[in-house]
């Protein structure tokens, strides 16, 4: 394995020392969006749509396209199209049939929704994979670092056969099909630990196991990577996970904002960690972070046609939903500092598909993005137009603020006295007083929102705070069977989740302080 990664290290310096050609992204982007109209226009969605059509006319196909195909949410494209190849149906959205059907981890939500796979995504998942690989030589990386192993906490791979088709984590089936030579040298835990189906359990095995391991980079969603590493810790009786995996130097991390974590982290680290994050999910690979201090290069040549619609009252009405015919943009026309929801037409079949992702565009000469939050997870009850990249951004500057270890949080929002308040729950072990965090946080949000501080002076009237023990999060999460490497915690409560929520909280007595 050491001459493996050493082959690796050494071809990353050899590659970033010679200019690659490039195409501009309205080129790639063109090239693909033709490329996956031509593999779908004798499916039945193309010929629905009449891509075919599109293809033939002496006409703009990219304007075409966007013309004739309407925006589909998840439940357009499962009930129309996607529970067509659940059944076994051929040749739905995309050619051939759907061996793979991915849950998506979502949050906490009972139902989850099937995102078909096809042999062409799991293709443009290794390519993106690469061209990651690749782009780490822009970052001061010690080569040893690829001479180690390389712990992947996602899904199982063990997947549930369901008549016609597999379903399981997307993080599961990459892990299933990643290449032989990786699997069997470079892969951490290894299929035997990652194909038992129990997440519980393949934390046990990892953690009885990880001082048999020399492992140098670990990828996953933050607060999962953060328990099995504390677990390790714990159980190795160290100072920090340094002493147990002394060549650990990189920390691929995606799923949701590094930011509320980065406090926590640093009781973990021995060393200097590299972090990088990428942009993945149940319905594909989208980019990472190419370049040190920088946001997430989207990748434009490997399957995926973006489209970015404004985030606005004049696209999306009070819960996120899209509205009738929003105005759409391309790679092209895109501009940085305005948020926009995210549209994918992919390899697997999904077609003009929300995926529900908010983005800003960091460069756009890059396409550089940063997440800011998901078009159902904001709070805008009175203008207030508050972002989980807000809250995010928040709740670290109040972490470092009051020296604490914020591990999860929350908020929700609520009608008091005629008007409106906000209610934040926070995850926290320290000893910590509750008003201060709630003056510190309200300051901060004022500090980073002006539609905030405005509507604090008026009809955002109060905030409250509750003080949480640290793992009610997920201990809540494990009561809905979304314990995994995956799940995540939803940053807004609203509707039946809230009310679910709190008589959890109230049934388990969980709260501490108010």
């Amino acid at each position: 394995m050491a001459i493996l990664g050493n082959l690796i290290a050494r071809s990353l310096q050899l590659r970033k020392k010679f200019k690659l050609s490039v195409a501009s992204p309205q080129a790639y982007q063109r090239h693909t969006l033709r490329q996956l109209l031509e593999r779908g226009q004798y499916t039945s969605f193309g010929k629905h749509y009449g891509f075919g059509d599109i293809l033939s006319k002496e006409i703009d196909f990219v304007q075409a396209f966007r013309s004739r195909v309407p925006i589909h949410t998840y439940s357009d494209m499962h009930e129309k199209w996607w529970s067509r190849c659940q059944a076994g149906e051929e040749n739905v959205s995309w050619p051939g049939k759907v061996k793979y059907f991915a849950l998506s981890s979502g949050t906490s939500e009972s139902a989850s929704k099937h995102i078909p796979v096809t042999q062409d995504m799991i293709k443009s998942i290794k390519n993106v994979g690469f061209k990651q690989l690749y782009s780490m030589a822009n970052f001061k990386i010690q080569p040893v670092a690829f001479e180690k192993g390389v712990l992947m906490l996602g899904g199982t791979t063990s997947l549930f056969e369901k008549g016609e088709y597999y379903e399981g984590d997307m993080s599961g089936i990459s892990a299933k099909n990643m290449p032989r030579w990786m699997s069997s040298l470079l892969y951490k835990p290894g299929q035997r630990i990652s194909r038992k189906p129990q997440w519980e359990d393949r934390i046990n095995l990892i953690v009885e196991n990880a001082s048999q391991w020399d492992v140098g980079i670990v990828c996953g969603v933050p607060a999962w990577v953060q328990i099995v590493l504390e677990r390790v810790i714990k159980h190795y009786d160290v100072k920090n996970i340094h002493d147990v995996w002394p060549n650990l130097s990189v920390y691929i991390h995606g799923g949701v904002s590094i930011e509320p974590y980065r406090h926590s982290f640093q009781n973990i680290w021995g060393k200097p960690v590299t972090f990088i994050e990428t942009y993945m999910a149940s319905e594909g690979s989208f980019g990472f972070q190419a370049r040190p201090n920088a946001g997430i290069k989207l990748v434009l040549n490997t399957g995926v046609f973006f489209e970015f619609v404004p985030f606005n009252s004049a696209n999306f009405d009070d819960d996120g939903n899209p509205k009738p015919d929003p105005e759409t943009f391309t790679i092209s026309e895109i501009k940085e500092g305005i948020e926009y929801a995210v549209l994918l037409s992919t390899c697997s079949g999904a077609w003009r598909y929300m995926i529900g992702d908010v983005i800003r565009f960091t460069s756009a000469a890059e396409h550089e993005v940063a997440i800011v939050g998901r078009t159902k997870q904001f709070l805008s009850l009175c203008g207030e137009h508050l972002s989980v990249d807000n809250m995010n951004k928040a709740i670290e500057m109040v972490s470092n603020q009051l020296n604490i270890t914020i591990c999860e949080f929350a908020v929700s929002g609520m009608k008091y006295d005629n008007l409106f308040a906000h209610q934040w729950y926070i995850g926290c072990d320290n000893d910590v007083d509750p008003d201060m965090v709630k003056k510190l946080l309200d300051e901060t949000l004022a500090q980073l929102n002006d539609d905030y501080s405005v509507e604090r002076t008026s009809a955002l009237k109060e905030v409250f705070v509750k003080v949480l023990p640290a793992d009610t999060f997920i201990d809540y999460l494990r009561s809905k069977g979304k314990a995994g490497a995956m799940s995540k915690f939803p940053r807004v409560l609203k509707g039946a989740q809230l009310q679910d929520w709190e008589q959890y909280l109230q049934k388990h007595n969980k709260i501490v302080t108010a």
